[in-house]
């Protein structure tokens, strides 16, 4: 149901993304995941039950996204680079399961007015602020989520996960068999939701501090599940970044509506 709080949002995307595979998928895909690696949620009550929200998760590997909309205590249309849905089977998985895909090299609004619509009509988005994946240490920090909070007002939630990819492995390695994965869900925190225009300098600096608050929750996740991380990619299978710096933007919009 849409929030009428969210009635004056900027043009969204026309339709909802799919969600007749993420909603009722979700108890058989965890099934199925528990039979090769433990999940273990931690803390997701601090995950709004309902209204829109942003998840901000770091991105280690492949498997981050899939398990951050299966195992999230409510689903989530998570950004997925295009380059995911070039095999014609997976793509049509992916967009039947609500993922949203982005290109990541170039402005891309339909993908900016999917997650509109997605918060306009009350629900969850999940984005990847690192831009690709890599050794989730929030080194690297794109404005997306917090442009997107600006925006909406939605309340952005840190999410760290450990597990989803061993060290020395590649960025498309899944959880080994038999492994255990840590999701950490940390405490929400709103961005004043500014009108048109804003400003990239506001964006960037909104940015910086929300990178401060997701690295106090990696901090914190490191000291509550006793995990680390795997440390960066190997150098012959980088995930090539569209950008480099703290504050260079994942998708287009600091300067529109």
């Amino acid at each position: 149901m849409s929030d009428p709080h969210l009635a004056d949002l900027p043009h969204s995307a026309r339709h909802h993304p799919a969600r007749y595979l993420l909603h009722p998928l979700r108890p058989l895909a965890r099934t199925l995941i528990r039979r090769r690696v433990e999940v273990r949620v931690t803390d997701g009550h601090k995950l709004p039950a309902r209204g829109p929200v942003i998840l901000a998760s770091n991105h280690v590997g492949v498997a981050d996204g899939p398990l951050l909309a299966i195992f999230a205590p409510r689903p989530v249309h998570a950004l997925t680079k295009e380059e995911m849905f070039d095999n014609a089977l997976v793509g049509r998985f992916l967009r039947s399961s609500g993922q949203i895909r982005i290109d990541r090299f170039h402005p891309d609004t339909a993908a900016i007015k999917s997650c509109l619509r997605v918060l306009r009509d009350g629900g969850a988005v999940g984005i990847f602020p690192e831009g690709a994946r890599g050794a989730g240490e929030f080194d690297r920090f794109h404005t997306g989520a917090a442009y997107l909070g600006l925006v909406t007002g939605a309340p952005i939630v840190p999410v760290v996960q450990f597990g989803t990819r061993e060290p020395g492995a590649g960025s498309s390695a899944l959880p080994p068999r038999g492994g255990v994965v840590d999701m950490v869900f940390g405490d929400p925190v709103t961005l004043p939701r500014q009108p048109w225009p804003r400003r990239r300098d506001d964006v960037a600096e909104h940015s910086l501090r929300l990178r401060e608050h997701l690295l106090a929750h990696l901090t914190h996740a490191r000291a509550v599940t006793g995990r680390t991380l795997p440390g960066p990619l190997p150098v012959s299978d980088p995930d090539p970044d569209p950008a480099t710096g703290v504050t260079d933007p994942p998708v287009p919009g600091q300067e529109a509506s």
